[in-house]
């Protein structure tokens, strides 16, 4: 267990320049929260839910981080910061980054599986600060999602998503090797602006009301007809 522990610790720090030790790392509210998780899991594959529930939520009021009893958790899960929410049937590889405010939200299964409504995230994927990744979908090894980014769909292996709704992008820098580890998720540029991000969003409501616009004069039309 010590050497587990350790090794958690060194995969945090290798991910994480602030730290100086160990032992500050100990003091993370994502540390405690994966570990409380640990706890509030095994009694909830116990059907205890109960207690599951109690430990879920003491550990909410101690890190501000929402880790439903449910989820399932892979070796050196790091949430950098805090306000992330994780609902109960996602399921999250090895070697998994996730910075403050992400959501994996769910959605009402329409995909056939059953009971599956949260996002499935394999390993080595970087969650960006703020982004939402919805439903049961994959979001594939070592695949990045950037800061605010809106998923819902697929995400291939490997590919860097941007925007609402995220769609794959090309990363700065040219075709030189990649870095082990780019942290939050995406380099920084204005492509990743919060006001082009706003514009996608009112894009997005704008095309919305189109169509429910065209519903309702098809509607109207059928009952004039």
């Amino acid at each position: 267990m010590p050497s587990r522990l350790g090794a958690y610790l060194d995969s945090i720090r290798a991910r994480d320049p602030a730290p100086h030790s160990r032992a500050e790392i100990l003091l993370y509210p994502g540390v405690w929260a994966l570990g409380l998780h640990r706890v509030a899991h095994a009694l909830y594959r116990r059907r205890l839910f109960l207690l599951a529930r109690l430990v879920n939520h003491i550990s909410r009021w101690a890190t501000a981080i929402d880790i439903h009893p449910g989820a399932k958790i892979g070796r050196n899960f790091f949430i950098d910061h805090g306000f992330t929410v994780i609902g109960e049937t996602a399921e999250i590889g090895d070697d998994v980054t996730i910075y403050q405010c992400v959501t994996l939200g769910g959605t009402s299964p329409d995909n056939g599986v059953v009971g599956k409504r949260h996002p499935t995230i394999a390993d080595g994927a970087i969650i960006g600060s703020g982004a939402q990744v919805l439903g049961p979908i994959l979001v594939g090894r070592r695949a990045r999602i950037g800061a605010n980014a809106v998923v819902t769909r697929d995400v291939a292996e490997g590919a860097v998503m941007v925007g609402i709704p995220a769609r794959p992008t090309m990363v700065e820098g040219g075709a030189g090797p990649a870095p082990r580890f780019v942290p939050y998720g995406t380099p920084c540029s204005e492509a990743f602006d919060p006001q082009t991000q706003r514009l996608e969003s009112m894009r997005c409501e704008l095309e919305t009301l189109r169509k429910r616009l065209d519903a309702l004069m098809a509607e109207e039309e059928s009952k004039r007809a």
